[in-house]
């Protein structure tokens, strides 16, 4: 059964944030900063602490985020994504198809074998399509 996740983005206070939801809703908090992942070598200094991926799990929800915001800035509209974990590299690429309009990025390597990338369809929907290393 396929689920659709929240994604949200932060600008530098996801870490907060993700902890304040974890007192509320109890859960697993797992934070992955930007040093410890193939994008470190890319980034400035001030960017290595800040989260790339923040993933809450509970029995009844996951809730994911990040501090990585795209060129255009963090404004009303794009602070929340939705995202589709797919199950192969094949449905991963046809997806980014299917759903590009306006916006594509290239993906992001976000650790061995993982893919991550954003796009903005017709409707102005953000979207991530994640594709977990197997």
């Amino acid at each position: 059964m396929k689920f659709i996740y929240a994604y949200l983005t932060f600008n530098g206070n996801c870490r907060e944030a993700m902890r304040y939801y974890q007192e509320c809703f109890g859960g697993k908090l797992i934070l992955q900063t930007i040093n410890k992942s193939p994008l470190s070598a890319r980034m400035p200094a001030k960017m290595k602490a800040c989260i790339l991926h923040a993933e809450l799990r509970n029995k009844e929800m996951v809730l994911m985020g990040t501090d990585i915001v795209s060129e255009s800035g963090l404004h009303k509209g794009n602070q929340v994504s939705l995202l589709l974990n797919c199950k192969d590299k094949g449905e991963f690429e046809s997806r980014i198809d299917q759903l590009t309009a306006m916006d594509k990025r290239s993906y992001q390597n976000v650790r061995p074998g993982t893919r991550m990338t954003g796009i903005t369809d017709k409707f102005g929907v953000n979207w991530v399509l994640y594709l977990e290393g197997k």
